[in-house]
């Protein structure tokens, strides 16, 4: 695996080609202009996507119907430098029956703690939690 970016300006980079370009930015106080994810938001949105892509594939392996599915991460870092997340919460949403919790929880678990490397490797320097928001069918 690996990974390129480029210099835009403004402290904004780029990666990937034409419709697959990723974009970063610094924050306005820092020299950025603050409008595409910092470098830091594009690893929690890789923590979403990685353990949603978990849970998903489980829960249609298991013919589990489900839909309005999403993944909220929230972080936070500590004070000195460099400053790295010391906790972070995942709120899982999902519009599934009541019948199938115990499955949902199962996959989120295993997502969790065995299959996604995102949060294994987060893991190392935050406290990770998360909570599931199940929506009624």
């Amino acid at each position: 695996m690996e990974a390129r970016v480029e210099y835009d300006s403004s402290l904004r980079f780029f990666s990937g080609p034409n419709e697959a370009r990723i974009f970063m930015d610094g924050a306005r106080d820092v020299g950025g202009l603050g409008v595409w994810p910092s470098p830091k938001q594009l690893v929690l949105h890789g923590l979403a996507g990685c353990t949603g892509m978990d849970v998903v594939f489980m829960l249609e392996k298991q013919k589990i119907p489900f839909s309005d599915f999403s993944v909220h991460v929230k972080a936070r870092q500590n004070n000195s430098h460099p400053r790295v997340f010391k906790e972070i919460r995942i709120t899982y949403r999902i519009r599934a029956h009541e019948d199938f919790k115990p499955k949902i929880v199962r996959a989120i678990e295993l997502s969790e703690g065995r299959f996604c490397g995102v949060s294994a490797m987060l893991a190392k320097t935050a406290k990770i939690t998360w909570e599931l928001e199940l929506l009624d069918q």
